[in-house]
């Protein structure tokens, strides 16, 4: 079974930089897809970024192209978003999750999610 467990997060000015870090327990290695999703009040859930079920070849919205970093340490069982220049309309509500391998395709897409495992949360607020 996979457990998710963020940390990482807080409030930072717009332009500055957080990180956030999810601890994955149990096997995920060509099972799993991760990834990182957000949602803000009132708005949808949108995915953020992810990477393939191989722990590479990473895909993100265009809402966060070139500021935003997934990586995953498939050694440690660490997924990383690394978030720079941070926005006031990136704040949110975010959330890593593991996706079944069947449902990865298209990355971010939304189907897959009702599929996911779930962390816990992290709050990331970006003030102007």
């Amino acid at each position: 079974q996979v457990q998710l467990l963020q940390s990482g997060g807080g409030s930072v000015q717009a332009g500055g930089s957080l990180q956030l870090s999810c601890k994955i327990t149990g096997y995920i290695y060509g099972f799993y897809c991760m990834g990182w999703y957000r949602q803000a009040p009132g708005k949808e859930r949108e995915g953020v970024a992810t990477m393939n079920t191989l722990g590479y070849d990473p895909t993100y919205a265009e809402s966060v192209r070139g500021r935003f970093t997934i990586t995953e340490d498939v050694e440690k069982n660490i997924l990383t978003l690394e978030m720079n220049d941070l926005r006031p309309e990136d704040t949110a509500m975010y959330y890593c999750a593991a996706v079944p391998r069947e449902w990865c395709n298209p990355p971010l897409n939304r189907r897959g999610t009702d599929f996911a495992t779930w962390g816990q949360g992290t709050q990331v607020t970006a003030t102007s």
